[in-house]
């Protein structure tokens, strides 16, 4: 069967929320690349990265790969963990969480838990987010848990899930440990998985904030969150060998960036070196949204129906800011299939490109099942005049 390729009018700009699993490896790094190649951004971190969040891509990175300890960001993997059983329905908000002897115990940044002490969801999850606070954590780990041994086995599990290569936690902490490390680009890959569970934008925005019915107050570690447009999250860490690592998160225009820098030498520099990656991003970078437009049915050669209707997802595209304007679209649909066919079958797709650059692809696949004709079927058709030659 020949392919039919149509030029159809470019889709209007709108903003889609839904991203295909089905969608194929976009080509668009060549238009990241066009930008961000040869450029070397001054930084005193030691491993840096910044990433887009819709799409995954990589914008900028210094020695994203190499494995460093985390201190505090290690919380964004805890965090993960605890808004997946929030949004899952194991654990509400209004849940109290009681401390233990380990949990009290915890040096660092703490808020003092007492064992015994009952705290909500709500609340451990405020103390984690805005103070890094150790006790907290390990009280959530045991909450999910049972224990932190079985709570970091999960982290390690969803890290390995993540496609994490870089990555291995020994506690849910953060406190330095031998054996636990992870790199700039895990750092990312977790934030981005993060972001996706909004319920975590309640606690990453507060600046300040308090506890035990205001008698102890909370103020932001994360000074990005008052001091930078559109910072949104998510986390810092510190510890004397890993020094100052943060994950950073802002949205502006639509367009949502993590910024991850690792063992900066100082407190200031990191944040001057996450409000370097995110300002580099948002000056030349932008997302493109496309929009689903209704496609002509296909053609089912011995199908109990002679057509069926295809589908397929919207697609955000990073692109060189500027660029978007002169993306078009493309639709390449077979003539026909032969039946059976399944729903999620690929019969086509939707090709994006500005001039002869392809820069993504979407799959087109069928939308339900379609089963091949018996005896009857064919028979009907005769009689009814509807026979699909």
């Amino acid at each position: 069967m020949q392919m039919n390729i149509k030029k159809i009018l470019p889709l209007f700009l709108s903003i889609v929320l839904l991203i295909s699993p089905s969608m194929t490896a976009s080509a668009v790094r060549t238009d990241v690349e066009a930008v961000s190649l040869g450029v070397e951004l001054s930084l005193f971190s030691e491993s840096a990265l910044l990433m887009e969040a819709s799409t995954g891509e990589v914008i900028y990175e210094k020695n994203a790969d190499e494995r460093l300890e985390p201190a505090s960001v290690t919380k964004v993997m805890s965090l993960l963990l605890i808004c997946e059983a929030l949004d899952e329905g194991v654990i509400s908000l209004s849940d109290m969480v009681t401390g233990s002897d380990k949990a009290s115990s915890m040096g660092g940044s703490q808020i003092w838990l007492e064992v015994g002490e009952q705290m909500s969801v709500d609340d451990m999850l405020k103390a984690m987010v805005v103070v890094s606070a150790n006790d907290c954590t390990v009280a959530m780990s045991e909450h999910l848990a049972g224990s932190e041994e079985s709570f970091v086995a999960k982290m390690n599990e969803k890290a390995a899930e993540l496609g994490m290569k870089n990555t291995h936690f020994v506690n849910c902490t953060g406190l330095p440990v031998e054996g636990h490390y992870t790199c700039a680009r895990d750092i990312a890959i977790m934030t981005r998985e993060l972001l996706k569970h909004e319920v975590i934008l309640n606690y990453t925005n507060i600046w300040m904030d308090s506890l035990r019915g205001g008698a102890m107050g909370l103020s932001n570690t994360n000074k990005l969150i008052r001091f930078y447009p559109g910072a949104n999250g998510m986390k810092t860490g510190y510890t004397s060998s890993a020094k100052y690592c943060l994950s950073a998160t802002a949205k502006r225009d639509g367009m949502q960036l993590i910024g991850a820098v690792m063992k900066a030498p100082t407190s200031d520099e990191r944040f001057q070196d996450a409000k370097k990656l995110l300002d580099f991003g948002f000056a030349n970078f932008s997302v493109y949204n496309t929009e689903v437009t209704e496609l002509p049915e296909m053609r089912i050669k011995g199908g109990v129906k002679p057509y069926a209707p295809v589908e397929y997802a919207a697609k955000e595209i990073l692109v060189a800011k500027g660029r978007e304007k002169q993306i078009e679209t493309y639709m390449q649909l077979l003539d026909e299939v032969k039946a059976p066919v399944k729903a999620g079958d690929v019969v086509g797709k939707m090709i994006y490109k500005i001039g002869e650059e392809t820069v993504a692809e979407v799959d087109v696949v069928m939308s339900e099942d379609v089963s091949r004709m018996g005896f009857g079927d064919v028979i009907r058709r005769i009689f009814t005049g509807t026979m699909a030659m």
